[in-house]
């Protein structure tokens, strides 16, 4: 696989819903791209975003969960699309689960000054966008495709039960990734003219 440019990444980088792990995603390859995304930026190098990456029967299990989740949720005659969907999902390498490190949060809060204190929740929002871009260009630079989806609330208590995840850490994000078994559509952009404005 020729080396991809930073535009063709960025460019490529699209949301790819139905997944497959066939020729199998090797795990060095997602490794490489989760320590790389570490590097992404931080308010005030604050660091609260945690990762769970889910491979192999427990990325099936996840799927699992969210599609029974959302049994009780979905009307059964709209639930044959919601099952294709989280077959998709289902169907791909792994999924990475985002979370956000409340404990830090609340830390940095409290040694910071006091007009900058109410910000932190934002501003680790902010990261946890910064690092799911990072994970999705690097997954992308890999030939890979993904999407990100936001089952949470629903599904949060029964995540932290299956994986152990610490009461102190809240679901942001969930990143399905495999090899792409779709064709996505065009997408439209709103000219540049009118987001971008140069004095």
């Amino acid at each position: 696989m020729r080396s991809m440019s930073f535009a063709e990444i960025v460019k490529g980088r699209r949301s790819i819903r139905k997944l497959t792990n066939s020729p199998e995603v090797p795990r060095a390859a997602v490794e490489d791209v989760v320590r790389n995304a570490l590097h992404a930026p931080s308010a005030f190098n604050m660091q609260s975003g945690r990762l769970v990456v889910l491979t192999g029967a427990n990325h099936a299990k996840l799927w699992d969960l969210v599609t029974e989740t959302l049994r009780a949720h979905v009307p059964a005659e709209k639930f044959g699309a919601t099952q294709d969907r989280m077959n998709g999902f289902k169907g791909g390498a792994g999924t990475v689960l985002f979370f956000e490190d409340e404990t830090t949060v609340k830390a940095m809060q409290a040694k910071s000054s006091p007009s900058y204190q109410m910000h932190f929740h934002n501003w680790s929002h902010q990261g946890s966008a910064l690092l799911q871009y990072a994970v999705w260009l690097g997954l992308t630079e890999q030939g890979l495709g993904a999407s990100l989806q936001h089952y949470n609330p629903i599904i949060d208590d029964q995540v932290k039960a299956e994986w152990d995840v610490p009461a102190s850490w809240t679901l942001i994000a969930q990143m399905p990734f495999g090899r792409p078994a779709e064709t996505p559509g065009d997408r439209s952009f709103l000219p540049y003219e009118d987001v971008v404005k140069w004095h």
